[in-house]
Formats: C-alpha cells, structure tokens, sequence
C-alpha cells in the first residue's frame, strides 16, 4: 500500500526550493552590484582624468591665445566663405567681435594687393594694403589649408602688419629715384658742357694748327705753341671730369676682347713719345718674352690706365726718362711703369690715388692738372678685377705697378719667335735711361751678344778692339763726343750696319743719316719689330722697309681730289674743316643745317651738281641733325642705280652710346671734335686711293 506525501510536506520542499531560488538570485544582484561598483568607480577615475585633461586643454588654449594675440598676429579660419574662426585682432580689422565674425563673411577692404607668391611648401604669401577707419595698413598675409576633421579643411589665413617696412622700402624707393635723376641730370648737364666746351675747343685748337702751318717768326711760334698747350690742358680737364663722373655714376661698360697686347703697349709709348721728347727726356717700352700675342679683356680701358699712369710720369720728369715694362705673370698681366723724377713723398703715397691729389704738390704749382688721372686710373683698373699700386724707386723716382686678370686668347699661342743670332756681336752706344737697357734686352732675347758702351770714348774703345761687332746702334745723344767720329770709328773697324737712333725732331734736323757716315737710322721710340728688320741681313736683302713714325706727316698730300660735304652750323668750326680739307687737296662744299645738306646731296644725285666723295656731317644743327640726315641719305641710296656716299659723324658727344648712335644711322665713322687732322687724313687717303683706283681699272 503507498503513503501519500501529506500537504505540508510539499509545502516545506516547496519553501525550500524558493529560499535556495532567493539566495542564488541574491548571490547574483551582489555580484552585479560589485561590477556596477568597481565600474562606477573606474568612470569616476576617467571622469577625473578627463577633467584634468580639460582643464589642461584650456590653459593650453588659453595660454596659445595670450601668445597668440600678444604678437599682434591676425587669424582666420574660413570654411566656403564663411568665418569659422576669427581671433580678435582680425575681428577688430572687420570692425566686429570674435562672436559677431563666427559665421559671418564679410572680407576686409584691400586697396592695394602685391603679386602673390607660392612657397616651396605650398603657402601662398601676398601682400596687401587693407583700409581700416584709422587708415591704411599693410599686412603681408600666409595662407595655408589645415585639415580639421576626418576629410574636412579649413583656409588658414595668417597675417602680420608690415607697413614700417613699407614705409621704408617706400622712403628707399623714392629716394633711389631721386639719386637716380640727380644722376642722370648730372650725366646731361656735363654731355652738354662737354659739348659746349668741345665745340669751341675744336676751333682753338684747329686754327693753332692751321697758323702753324703758316710762316711764322720764332715769336709768333711761341704763341702759337702756347696757344695750342692751354687748349690741349684744357681739352685734358674737360675728359678727366667727363671719365670720372662716369665711373662715380657707375656706367663704365667693360668689353670681353682678344687684342694685342705688344701692339698697344708701343702704341702708347708712341703716343706719348712727342710730349716726352719735347721735355727732353728719353720714353721707351719692354715686353717680357712670357706675354702672350693676344690677351683677352677691354683694350681701351687698358690704354686709358696707361695713358694716365704714363702721362703722370712724363709730367713729373724733367729729366731722364720714363720706361714701360710689361710682362705676362700667374694669373693675370702686369705693367711696370718707372721714371727718373723726384718720385712721391712718403705722406702723399697713401692719398696719391684720391680724386684732386698731385704726388709732387708743394706750395706753389709747379705742375698743371686735376689730379683726377690717378684716381681715375686705378677705378679702372679696381673695375677691371686688378688694382695699381705706387712706390718710390731705390735712387730716384717713381714706380707704379698695374697688375689685371687678363687670360691668353685660346688663339693666341705663344709671342712671335725671334730671330736666332747667336754669334752676332752689337755694340749699343747710348746711356739713355730705360731705352739703352730695354735695347740691351731685347738684342739678347735675339741671341746677339750685346756690348753696351755709356759714352763716347767707351764706343770708341770698344770699336778699337780686336774682335769688330758686326752692328753698332748709335744714340744721337750719346754723351762726350761726336757720333761722327764713333760712326768713322765703326767703318774703319769693318762694321756693316751702323745704326743712329734720334727723335723725328732730331730726324729733321740732322739731315742726310747716310752723308754723316751711318747705313741706316731708328726713329725713337724704338719699336722691337723694327729694331729686328733693320739689323736681320736676310729681311733686309728681301726689300723690307722699316717703318718709322710719321714725322712728315704734314709732307704728305692725297693722290686725288676729292669734293667734300662740310655740314656745320659753326662758322668757326666750318672755316676749320674747308680750310683744311684745302689743305689736303679737297673742295669743300659747305652747308649751313641739316635741311641745306639734304638738298646739296640730292642736287648732286639728279644731276644738277658735281657729285660728293665724302660728306662730314655735324650731329647736332638745326632744321635736320646729323643723324637725320644720314638716316635720308641710306633711305635714298636704296633707289636702283644709286651709289653709296661715305659720311662720317664729326662730334662733340664723345660718349660710346652716342658713337653707337651714329653707326646705327647709318655713319661710316665718328670723328670727336677737336677734330685730328690726322684721323682726318686717314679717310682722305683711303677715298683718294680707292678714286684713284677706280680711274685707273675704267
């Protein structure tokens, strides 16, 4: 039989079963509560470091802020437009506060906005001048895009005031201008003195050569030469002030050109061999056997230094002798020039090369000048990459050393080969300062043996001997005797050549070389190449002449005559020119403008008068300048049939730009007032001969 569990059995399995229910669920609401706890607590610990990094957040910004407006920076973030963020400085350049520009576009009022420029790292930066109510202010601004969210930019725009640099580079600017017109009115002002000074100049120093010409007592050559000197200084001072304005201005053109350097060096010896053989002193010039044919650089510029330097030298010697030598070194090219004078004193050689100094300046003037051709030599030369210096020679004298960084022509090879005369012995009778030395030299640079005797009675003891030189070169000042008796001398000892060397002036007034027992003559300065022609057997045997300086140039006359076009609304001046075109064997046709000159040529191209061979044509006249008349001229000659006149520019604008000026029109040559008879004369001869030419070949 089965018992039936009573009621409160069930009722106490049932209880139990709930408490354990209650105690489990328990169990659990404990544990959440723990994790709930432990994560309260976890949120409260990030709540606090959040704050904190809040906190540090905002000073950061704050302190950014302060930084920021402290350096008076203006900054603004712009998202299609629209401001997203201003600080207050460019708030205030809007006229509204940090709140009012959020969201606003409003633009500041730009009156003025330079070109704008983009750095390598893609910032763009511009310049602006921005109207505000207190006025103008400029701001150069940098703009940049920031990203700000994933994907999201924003345009940055920084800017910084600059109107005190502005203000500066504005003052800068202005007063560069104003330099820049003082300057250029200062060039116009002295071209046009230069001008006025040179137009009259040209009629002083004309006419003195023309009455020279003329027969004349001693008294009136006095006055004529005295004449033609103050012009000549006067003619001096106007180029030294017209050069040293110019290299002051800053508008001194170098030109890059291969030239020959031994050609010009003797070019300027035998340009300033007449001033120094008036003086009564010897000049004379040296190449070393290193200086290469041709060097590179501004053969002008150089001649212009050297005619300064020795000048100077000539000026300040009275006796003696001044001596060029030049010679190629490392690096560059370098001219020695030397005399005999009093030298410089100590004090002045610190100051010699400064503008308006005189190295040999004393209480009185004893020397004429501006004390310019120094200093403007040595700008030329500081110019051209060298420099000068000065120094006293040991005994008497002076030194000045121009080096230049002058480099060999690729072309240029190396200097002419001399002539090998070994075994030749050469007596050199003369004691000439520099020049006997330099002979000396270069007789052995040839191979010969050299004897130099220093007087008379030397020569002759020499010439006693028992081995003859086979040459004997004779100074005609050659001290203690007669060069006669040293020339007898050297025939009786079998000698072939015997040489006399003598200025033109003595040229004139020795006579006959050949009746006063010599076989030859140089004419000082003597120049190496016709040192060598005139003591090498085989040159001479081959009928080559020795070409000697033109000392009766006057002599001379054109092979044909020619009809001239004088263009010239200076009576003065016009007067010169015909007179001496006369003098060369011309007709001289004269107009009085540049209108009158364009009719005479055409008249002359439709047959209505005798054609021109030459016009001479003033640049500045009324009515038509030179250049106009010139551009007429080549635009006629273009017809069919017509024949090209040869026109040569006679000037007083002697700047490089006005002779490209004249070219340009069409001018074969430009000729600068005072006019040289002999440049004159070089374009006489060349039409005469080619005239003559061409009547001989019809």
């Amino acid at each position: 039989m089965i018992e039936v569990p009573s009621f409160a059995v069930l009722l106490s399995g049932a209880a139990v079963a709930l408490a354990i229910a209650c105690a489990v669920v328990a169990i659990r609401l404990l544990r959440e509560r723990q994790e709930i706890t432990q994560q309260a607590r976890a949120l409260t610990v990030d709540v606090e470091k959040l704050s904190d990094r809040l906190w540090v957040l905002a000073d950061s910004e704050e302190r950014y802020r302060s930084l920021i407006e402290a350096q008076g920076d203006l900054i603004v973030r712009r998202s299609e437009g629209r401001i997203v963020y201003a600080n207050a400085a460019y708030a205030a350049l809007i006229g509204k506060s940090e709140v009012e520009a959020v969201g606003s576009v409003e633009q500041p009022r730009v009156s003025i906005a330079r070109p704008v420029q983009v750095l390598p790292n893609g910032a763009r930066v511009v310049d602006e001048c921005i109207e505000t109510q207190e006025g103008e202010r400029w701001l150069s601004w940098v703009e940049t895009i920031v990203p700000v969210a994933a994907g999201q930019t924003v345009l940055q725009r920084v800017g910084r005031e600059i109107s005190g640099r502005i203000a500066t580079e504005t003052a800068l600017e202005e007063a560069r201008s104003r330099a820049e017109e003082a300057s250029a009115a200062k060039s116009r002002f002295l071209a046009t003195v230069s001008h006025e000074f040179r137009t009259p100049l040209n009629g002083i120093l004309g006419m003195a050569d023309l009455l020279g010409d003329t027969r004349l007592d001693p008294e009136q050559s006095t006055y004529v030469k005295a004449l033609r000197s103050s012009g000549e200084a006067l003619l001096g001072l106007v180029d030294d002030i017209l050069d040293f304005a110019k290299v002051e201005a800053g508008k001194l053109e170098l030109v890059e050109a291969p030239f020959d350097p031994a050609v010009l060096i003797e070019d300027v010896t035998e340009l300033m061999a007449p001033r120094a053989q008036a003086k009564g002193i010897e000049i004379s010039a040296l190449l070393g056997p290193d200086v290469p044919g041709q060097l590179v650089g501004d053969a002008e510029r150089l001649r212009q230094i050297l005619l300064n330097l020795v000048g100077n030298a000539v000026k300040f010697t009275q006796e003696g002798g001044v001596g060029i030598e030049a010679d190629a070194v490392a690096g560059g090219f370098v001219v020695s020039i030397a005399d005999t004078g009093p030298g410089i004193p100590p004090e002045r050689l610190a100051t010699i090369f400064e503008e308006f100094e005189q190295g040999g300046m004393t209480g009185h003037r004893e020397q004429v000048g501006t004390g310019l051709g120094l200093a403007i030599a040595r700008r030329l030369a500081r110019a051209m990459g060298g420099d000068i210096e000065a120094t006293n020679r040991e005994g008497c004298g002076a030194l000045f050393r121009l080096a230049l960084p002058l480099r060999a022509a690729a072309e240029a090879g190396a200097s002419p080969a001399s002539s090998d005369w070994a075994g030749r012995r050469i007596l050199v009778a003369s004691s000439a300062p520099f020049s006997a030395a330099h002979i000396v030299a270069g007789l052995e640079r040839m191979g010969a043996q050299v004897v130099q005797a220093g007087d008379h009675a030397q020569a002759l003891v020499e010439l006693a001997g028992d081995s003859a030189p086979s040459a004997v070169l004779i100074d005609r000042n050659l001290p203690g005797g007669e060069i006669e008796a040293v020339a007898a001398a050297a025939r009786r000892a079998g000698v072939a050549d015997i040489v006399i060397m003598l200025a033109p002036a003595e040229r004139r007034s020795f006579g006959s070389p050949y009746a006063a027992g010599f076989s030859g003559f140089l004419v000082k300065p003597v120049r190496a190449r016709s040192l060598q022609v005139r003591l090498d057997p085989a040159r001479r045997s081959q009928g080559t002449a020795v070409a000697a300086p033109a000392d009766d140039a006057s002599a001379r006359q054109p092979v044909a005559s020619l009809r001239v076009l004088v263009a010239e609304d200076n009576e003065i001046n016009a007067l010169l020119l015909t007179r001496t075109l006369e003098r060369f064997g011309c007709s001289a046709v004269w107009a009085r403008d540049g209108g009158e000159a364009v009719r005479l040529i055409e008249e002359a191209r439709s047959g209505e008068a005798k054609g021109f061979d030459l016009a001479l044509l003033d640049v500045r006249m009324p009515v038509l300048d030179g250049l106009a008349v010139a551009r007429r001229i080549r635009a006629a000659e273009k017809a069919p049939g017509s024949e090209r006149l040869p026109i040569v520019a006679v000037t007083a604008n002697t700047a490089e730009e006005d002779r490209r000026e004249a070219l340009a029109a069409g001018m074969d040559d430009c000729l600068a007032k005072p006019l040289s008879r002999e440049q004159l004369r070089g374009w006489i001869e060349r039409l005469s001969q080619l005239r003559t030419t061409q009547m001989l070949s019809a």
